[in-house]
Order: structure tokens, then sequence, then C-alpha cells
């Protein structure tokens, strides 16, 4: 009887140590799952399916031109001479340099279709040509009277749908137009007309040079 209640006491024990075992080696229970927001909520619809666009490396030179001139040295300094001789400074207005407008000029000719590109370019190197051919020198050296020379025979009266018809002539025609208005519509020219105290209904309106001082006070006299 002592040997049969050993055994049954060793057998209880075997499997005591096993449960326990078991209870030691078992994988720990995993958490709950998180709740899930209600939806789709009007607010929420679509912006799971949205995913950022790649972005990549900027290359400078695609974003912006290194060299904001349009005109070569010589033609530009042709156009500007040219402009001092078309519209110089009178009673107390700017002249054509005074009022930037070479500069707006060569900015506007850049951003002009192809074949007004041509007839300034073409334009201001025959000017050149011929100054030299006449008088021996550049035409931004000559003067007053030599250029009148070489200009009067080509001005014409025309009106603004019927300009001539000769690529020269409407070279000499178009920028002469080109100068005064692009001088009379400066910023210098109406600063002129305000201290004359002129008074008309667009006297605000003028363009801007190509890069604004962007320090300007734009607070005088209430203009933009």
């Amino acid at each position: 009887m002592q040997r049969r209640d050993f055994v049954k006491a060793m057998m209880a024990a075997s499997v005591t140590a096993r449960a326990a075992l078991g209870q030691q080696t078992a994988a720990p229970a995993a958490p709950p799952p998180p709740p899930q927001a209600p939806g789709p909520l009007p607010w929420m619809r679509g912006l799971m399916e949205a995913k950022p666009l790649p972005v990549g490396q900027l290359t400078p030179d695609a974003v912006a031109q290194t060299d904001a001139h349009f005109f070569s040295p010589q033609q530009f300094a042709t156009l500007r001479h040219l402009g001092e001789i078309l519209q110089p400074p009178y009673k107390g207005y700017p002249g054509a340099t005074e009022a930037g407008t070479p500069e707006f000029l060569d900015f506007l000719i850049s951003a002009s279709p192809a074949d007004r590109q041509q007839m300034y370019q073409s334009g201001l190197d025959r000017l050149e040509s011929e100054a030299k051919q006449h008088f021996g020198k550049s035409f931004a050296a000559i003067d007053i009277s030599q250029a009148d020379q070489l200009l009067r025979p080509w001005l014409r009266t025309w009106l603004s749908d019927h300009p001539p018809t000769e690529p020269y002539a409407l070279f000499i025609n178009i920028v002469h137009t080109d100068i005064r208005t692009a001088t009379m519509n400066s910023q210098a020219w109406s600063d002129a007309a305000h201290r004359a105290g002129q008074q008309t209904p667009n006297i605000d309106l003028y363009w801007y040079p190509v890069d604004p001082d962007l320090r300007r006070n734009t607070s005088n006299n209430g203009r933009n």
C-alpha cells in the first residue's frame, strides 16, 4: 500500500510540473487591435488615396536665365543713342534714357514674336553699318545732325493699321513709336507729371523695371 501511494504521488507531481512548465513557456497573448475610425467620413474622403509626388533636385538654369539681356552690347548701345535722339528730356519730363526705356525695350523684345525680334536686330545692325559707312564711326558716337541724315529719309506719317511696308522703314517708324510710348508710360514720366500738377485719368499707370527695387516705399502718394 505504501508503494502504491508513492507511485500515485509521483504521477501527480509529474502532471503538475508539466502544467506549470506549459504555463511558463506559453507565448504572451497578442494586444487587442486598435479601434478603427468610423468611416469613410465626408472630410476624409480621398485622403487615403492621395500620395505625395516625388520631388527631384532642381537645376538652377532650368528655372532662371543666367543672362537677362537680349540685344548684343553693340545693338543695345545703338538703341540707347537712338532713344537719346528721338526722345530727349523736355520741360522737366524725362528722356528715354532717364526713363529706362532702352532696358524696358530689351526685355519687351526678348518676349516678343520672332519676326519682331528679327526686325529690331536687323534694324539696329543696319543703323550701325550705315553710321560707319557714312561717318566712319559707330552709331552711338555720331551727333544729332548726323543721325538726322540717317533717320529722316525713313520717317513716315502712318496709321496704326497701315504701317510702312519696306522692312527698314517699318523698323525706324516702329522703334520711334515704341521709344516714345515706353518713355511716356514710365514711372519717371508719371512722377514728372505729378510734380507739374497734372491730373490725368491714367497718371499712375506705368510699367515697372524688370528688376524692381523691393525696398522702394510704395506708400508715397498712395500709389502702388
